[in-house]
């Protein structure tokens, strides 16, 4: 993996406290290959990510999917030589991808209303950029286009994208808004536009699409800064057999009414040298009017840098959380990076009027709480949603809110799987939502109905329809031929009944916790102990004949393959250990894992794991195996655990544009890397325990919501003392490598003695 060290991480000092925490942020660190994080200008959590976008590629080529789009899963591609415009929403390090709305690109000379392309981009509106002349900073965005030599700047707040561009003189200047531009984009996904041009500097409209979520629609309000002096539009359907009396109009040229699908615009301006023509662009998920209204609340004025600012301090205070000593500048800029990626999602998703759209697709208005969408839930389950009950509760008690306002619309009656404006796609495996909503109450962090969300849960693990439950529950496994991931299925059902288990208990629902304490069980009917592996099973009972252990693909495992999942049972590690036959099979079993070679060839068909995220045949790029060097704790060799924790802190975390070992999906990347700097893991959510690592950080200090302070010191920490030799809080040794939540809540320190030398008695 490259490591490109930009001029977009500023010069550091070590002492982090003696400076902004900003200053330490670099937005642009991500997946080279994949693209899957973005720069851009954007509040903690907010629902405007507004970002360059380098390429248009289209999801299919002649009616096949097309791998290429993979890479433009959040939009912009460092290595790419172009930039064609500046949408407002994006995802942060997912796997799959939408989104990319309302493209606005700056222009000098003739209208063009095509992209162009990257060899020729003189043929569209796209224009060439380098990054010597490109900024990246939290809530900033700067890069001179060098084809119509604008100067682009932009800042948000949380539902305003503020541009500002600075043009040369010219009597055709142009805004190019394109509305058919997306990610992971087709011909059909445009469903319909429509746009109102209230006067010489303001539009409404409205954008329905039909991706990744099926029925999206974002209203918007774009207000200009300076006065159009004309404008027109471009349709893809304007072939179209029927056109009404609507063909009584001009409406490609100055038509204040347009309605079409594919539709793209152009604003001309006349400018003097270094005028800057700024517009303000407000999205609503509910109109038109509410739009407006978003814009006129945040972004009353026409004062950029005072725009810029306040999200500077959004960010500044959700850094402060925790104050770190770190070993290096390079530590400083990956630890406060990852706290910047563990804040972009999910985002809002309601207006400042509290008003949403369901999953119902009617209105609601949120009642206490702030409603968010887009939960890439397989993913953020495991630490996301944990770090946020640390340091950010109050945030993640309204994520709960959230799922189950979504509970009360689905049709289905099922909390979100991964939802997505008012949509649930279904994305990957699992009903994950329990996991949150139980750990959220039994940490005492989400304050509703407990009762209710409990019989949520149940009524998600109990609809038979959806991807093998009806055979888990009625066979104790999901069957080979009902799901080609029967094997993740299977097991991560199991995980999630016993999160549904201990809420039942925490609840004195003795009938529901034996119910699903049983259930959660299930993952033993499918471990081969002949070969000591999960193994798929048909609906006989017959284990599956032709099987391969290393193949990542087609082998009854999503994103992995049965050397990471079969570790896969975080509820109950001890009984997986003692069925692989005790804790010197699971001790043979993890160095043989972090120290086996995976060729290229077993994970060639599977897009989101890739060399770079791979350590041996562990699968850091991929979330399935994120506790997984924890279980050395379990296995008696904890000294192993501490090297490979700092093993994998080093090799999958860097400064520079290519950072991470794999996607960030959603912050869960990021939150493994920030609890294990920390010296601490929640393997198993919905348990109360913490197990303890090998910490990056000299000290740190996290600022608890309740008003204490949990602080962290390192004694004898060097770059090579990986090895912890003592643990202690508030003065007493830790009886054993665990860590309780109500420690941490009741403030306090904890303390690591470090050595060079692994301590390899007392386990």
């Amino acid at each position: 993996m490259k490591k490109i060290f930009l001029f977009l991480v500023l010069p550091l000092c070590v002492q982090a406290q003696t400076k902004r925490l900003i200053d330490y942020v670099s937005p642009i660190i991500g997946t080279a290959k994949m693209g899957h994080t973005f720069p851009g200008a954007t509040v903690p959590f907010g629902a405007v990510q507004l970002s360059p976008d380098t390429d248009t590629i289209p999801y299919a080529v002649n009616g096949k999917y097309n791998g290429e789009v993979y890479r433009y899963c959040a939009g912009y591609q460092y290595d790419d030589p172009t930039i064609v415009g500046f949408s407002h929403t994006h995802f942060s390090g997912t796997g799959h991808s939408d989104l990319g709305d309302l493209l606005i690109m700056p222009t000098v000379g003739k209208i063009q209303l095509n992209p162009g392309t990257a060899d020729r981009p003189e043929d569209g509106y796209r224009s060439r950029y380098t990054h010597d002349k490109e900024i990246a900073r939290a809530n900033y965005y700067r890069v001179l286009l060098e084809d119509p030599n604008v100067l682009a700047e932009m800042t948000a707040s949380a539902r305003v994208g503020f541009h500002r561009y600075t043009f040369p003189k010219s009597n055709e200047a142009h805004l190019i808004l394109d509305l058919k531009s997306g990610i992971y984009n087709y011909d059909n996904k445009n469903v319909w536009t429509v746009v109102r041009v209230a006067n010489d500097s303001l539009l409404t409209g409205y954008m329905q699409s039909n991706g990744w979520a099926r029925t999206r629609t974002i209203y918007f309000a774009i207000r200009f800064s300076k006065s159009f002096k004309n404008y027109g539009a471009s349709f893809a359907d304007k072939n179209q057999p029927y056109k009404g009396f609507w063909r009584k109009f001009d409406q490609t040229s100055n038509f204040p009414e347009l309605a079409g699908r594919n539709m793209k615009m152009h604003f001309d301006f006349d400018t003097e040298e270094g005028e800057e023509v700024q517009l303000k662009v407000a999205i609503s998920p509910v109109s038109m009017r509410n739009a407006l209204a978003n814009m006129d609340a945040e972004v009353p004025d026409w004062n950029f840098n005072e725009v810029r600012r306040k999200g500077e301090e959004l960010w500044e205070a959700e850094l402060q959380k925790i104050k770190v000593e770190m070993m290096s500048s390079d530590d400083y800029v990956n630890f406060y990076t990852a706290m910047y990626h563990a804040a972009l999602m999910p985002t809002m998703y309601m207006d400042t009027n509290g008003e949403y759209k369901g999953l119902d697709q009617e209105v609601h208005r949120a009642d206490g709480f702030t409603n968010y969408t887009s939960f890439s839930l397989w993913d953020t389950f495991r630490a996301f949603h944990p770090y946020l009950n640390l340091i950010n509760p109050k945030r993640n008690a309204d994520m709960v809110a959230s799922m189950m306002a979504h509970y009360d619309q689905s049709v289905l009656h099922m909390l979100p799987i991964w939802s997505h404006y008012a949509n649930d796609n279904w994305c990957m495996s699992g009903y994950h939502a329990v996991s949150v909503v139980a750990d959220a109450i039994i940490k005492g962090i989400y304050t509703g109905d407990a009762e209710k969300a409990l019989a949520a849960c149940v009524s998600t693990a109990n609809t038979r329809r959806y991807e093998g439950i009806g055979a888990y529950i009625d066979l104790g496994f999901v069957p080979d031929e009902v799901s080609a991931t029967s094997v993740s299925n299977t097991l991560e059902y199991a995980y999630d009944d016993w999160c549904i288990a201990q809420l039942a208990k925490h609840l004195q629902k003795e009938e529901l916790y034996n119910t699903f304490i049983t259930r959660s069980e299930y993952w033993r009917n499918l471990f081969d102990t002949r070969i000591g592996f999960m193994r798929p099973k048909n609906a006989k009972g017959e284990f599956r004949k032709n099987f391969d252990q290393l193949e990542t693909h087609g082998q009854g495992f999503i994103e992995g393959n049965t050397w990471n999942y079969s570790l896969y049972v975080p509820h109950n590690p001890q009984g997986l250990m003692e069925l692989m036959g005790g804790k010197d099979s699971l001790g043979n079993y993890l160095d043989s894992l972090f120290t086996m070679h995976l060729p290229d060839k077993f994970f060639a068909n599977t897009e989101d794991i890739t060399r770079e995220g791979i350590i041996g045949n562990y699968v850091h790029g991929n979330e399935p195996a994120h506790h997984v060097v924890y279980l050395h704790n379990l296995a008696g060799i904890p000294w192993k655990g501490q090297e490979r924790i700092r093993l994998i802190l080093r090799n999958q975390y860097h400064t520079g544009y290519d950072g991470l070992g794999g996607n960030d999906d959603c912050g869960q990347m990021s939150a493994w890397y920030l609890f294990s700097a920390l010296g601490f893991y929640p393997v198993s959510p919905a348990s109360v325990e913490y197990w303890i690592g090998s910490p990056l950080v000299k000290s740190a200090k996290v600022t608890l919501h309740n008003g204490k302070t949990f602080e962290i010191e390192t004694i004898n920490q060097r770059e090579k003392h990986v090895y912890v030799k003592e643990v202690r809080l508030n003065g007493k040794v830790l009886d054993g490598y665990l860590l309780r939540h109500e420690d941490i809540l009741a403030g306090g320190k904890l303390t690591f003695v470090m050595s060079g030398t692994p301590k390899k008695s007392g386990f």
